[in-house]
């Protein structure tokens, strides 16, 4: 990439004058008049070296210039001690050469070829619905797992999912009282099940402890009529989430269920009690948190506190199940880096869990990696499944096929063409509203802006594309080739801005993955988007008798790869037509 040759001539001109520096930092200037790249460099180093910026600067770009490739067409000192780097018209033709060439391709990278990664998310329990919370996670963990594979790691997608516990036994009272035994009830039903049984033991001690018997016997199945029960109402569960990740674009290559780690977890908690990890303390096992130091590396900062990981009736909980999955993940797949993806709300939690895993597990602790994120919550506030008024995946969906609905209603396009168009562009949207803001935020999800065709939005990028793709499909009808990229007849001019995004794409990407980041590719996309649609209304593309027609369908095709490849980074899909 240009970048790194920019950053070693940078260095290498540094040693020349007797200076050492570890790293170079560079970056777009805001005002595309002020180059394409430009670093700081001298005002970081003048003042160990006794030298004035602009001195140190000019010394800088003296040496360049004697060495400088012929991507470089000038450099130039600015401000206080800037240096400005403008790139070459060559170089950005080569560029529209090279992302034809690499089409699908083009963007990737082999920073982590022959590295294993598990990424888990989402996270759905049975016996609940799937609400937008999950969205979350779900398009935050799909969007990382493709950044990884975009830079050659292999990746598997796993899904944790709480088929046991507190919140299952309220379900299966609910099913129990309401006479729901057999397997025609839906997850509408599952969701009124559980909500009646929250409420039943917030009010009735007698119902309260019969949900903690129940919650023993079907963590031991030790009942074959609650088993049956239980079993009928997590298969419809496990198929109610299946179709949602259709929509969502999303498939796992492994499920994972507390069921299955509750007993490694508990045995391996039994194991370490007593020997500096975990006590026991009036009837539970605990870990004591304040005794411990945060694991080596941890992000959080800020003390531990105890936790509970065998309860009084001897049942593992969630930390301790976690420590189990923790084990069953990597015996499946000897992965180099486990993500884990989860709400921000279990943040003081994992800091806990993970001083915990360092303890029990070390290696796999210093390959576990926490990233959470905020709320999504709609206008209305914040949900609560725990009082039956869940806002789901599905409600949301509908709701912004429904708008799509209405803006496709004068399109002339088959309803079976519109159902699916709609799905396309409601599920972007939503994917794009979550994904524009660095994780960790909370979002209001706005409806009116994130269905919009125009400005910051899904829907935007996905119309950019179909725009392209239609002056492209023009281009073929008039036989104008764009296969072989050749420079505009008399240099071309000054660069548009398209032409200069377009080659940054890989930079993005590796960044945005270094960095945990997809966020930072929704902010290119948007001005790529934005770039193209200005080029669109200031140039003619496609016209048989202009000699330059030929360069700007290819620039246009050159738009199309870019952006359908940025896209599918976002696990958002594209369409023909909107």
């Amino acid at each position: 990439m240009i970048e790194d040759k920019i950053k070693k001539l940078v260095h290498k001109s540094l040693q020349a004058l007797g200076i050492e520096g570890e790293s170079v930092s560079l970056e777009h200037p805001a005002d595309i008049s002020h180059g394409d790249y430009s670093t700081n460099v001298a005002l970081v180093h003048a003042k160990s070296v006794g030298m004035n910026p602009l001195s140190l600067a000019a010394g800088i770009v003296r040496y360049i210039v004697l060495k400088r490739p012929p991507e470089i067409e000038r450099i130039e000192v600015a401000g206080a001690g800037f240096i400005n780097f403008y790139l070459s018209r060559e170089f950005f033709t080569e560029s529209i050469a090279e992302i034809l060439r690499h089409a699908q391709d083009f963007g990737q990278n082999d920073l982590l070829v022959g590295k294993k990664v598990m990424v888990e998310y989402t996270d759905p329990n049975p016996f609940k619905e799937f609400h937008i919370g999950h969205l979350m996670s779900n398009a935050i963990g799909e969007s990382v797992s493709r950044l990884f594979e975009f830079q050659g790691a292999e990746v598997k997608r796993a899904c944790y999912q709480g088929d046991i516990g507190l919140h299952v036994a309220k379900a299966v009272w609910g099913m129990k009282s309401k006479k729901i035994h057999d397997s025609r009830f839906t997850i509408q039903d599952l969701g009124e099940a559980y909500k009646s049984g929250a409420e039943a033991y917030e009010a009735d001690a007698a119902a309260k402890e019969e949900m903690h018997e129940l919650n023993k016997k079907i963590f031991e199945k030790s009942d074959e009529r609650i088993n049956i029960l239980y079993l009928a109402g997590r298969q419809v569960s496990l198929e109610y989430f299946e179709e949602i990740y259709k929509k969502l674009g999303t498939k796992f290559d492994y499920h994972f269920f507390e069921s299955e780690t509750g007993e490694i977890g508990k045995k391996t908690v039994e194991e370490f009690t007593g020997q500096g990890v975990f006590e026991k303390s009036q009837g539970a096992i605990i870990f004591p948190g304040e005794k411990h130091l945060p694991a080596p590396g941890l992000r959080q900062a800020g003390g531990l506190h105890s936790r509970v990981f065998i309860n009084s009736q001897g049942l593992p909980t969630y930390e301790a199940k976690e420590l189990g999955l923790a084990k069953i993940k990597y015996d499946k797949y000897k992965y180099d880096q486990s993500v884990v993806i989860t709400g921000n709300e279990v943040n003081d939690y994992f800091k806990v869990l993970l001083r915990a895993m360092n303890l029990v597990f070390p290696e796999l602790a210093k390959k576990t990696k926490h990233l959470s994120h905020g709320i999504l919550r709609l206008p209305s506030g914040k949900m609560s499944s725990r009082v039956g008024n869940v806002i789901t995946a599905e409600s949301l969906i509908a709701a912004m096929e429904a708008m799509v609905h209405k803006k496709l209603e004068e399109r002339e396009l088959e309803t079976k063409e519109k159902n699916k168009i709609a799905e396309i562009v409601a599920v972007g949207a939503i994917k794009y509203s979550i994904l524009k803001q660095a994780i960790g935020s909370d979002i209001v999800f706005d409806f009116g802006k994130s269905i919009s065709f125009e400005g910051d939005s899904g829907p935007y990028l996905q119309y950019s594309y179909v725009r392209a793709k239609s002056v492209l499909a023009k281009a073929a009808t008039e036989k104008i080739p764009h296969l072989e990229v050749k420079p505009p007849s008399g240099g071309g001019g000054v660069p548009s801005l398209l032409e200069r995004l377009l080659p940054r794409f890989p930079e993005v990407v590796k960044r945005a993955g270094q960095e945990y980041a997809p966020h930072l590719v929704v902010t290119y996309l948007t001005a790529l988007a934005a770039a193209f649609n200005s080029y669109y209304a200031k140039n003619q593309i496609v016209n048989a008798e202009d000699k330059t027609s030929p360069y700007r369908v290819a620039l246009t095709q050159a738009f199309t790869i870019v952006m359908k490849n940025g896209l599918w980074l976002l696990g958002i899909e594209t369409s023909e037509q909107m």
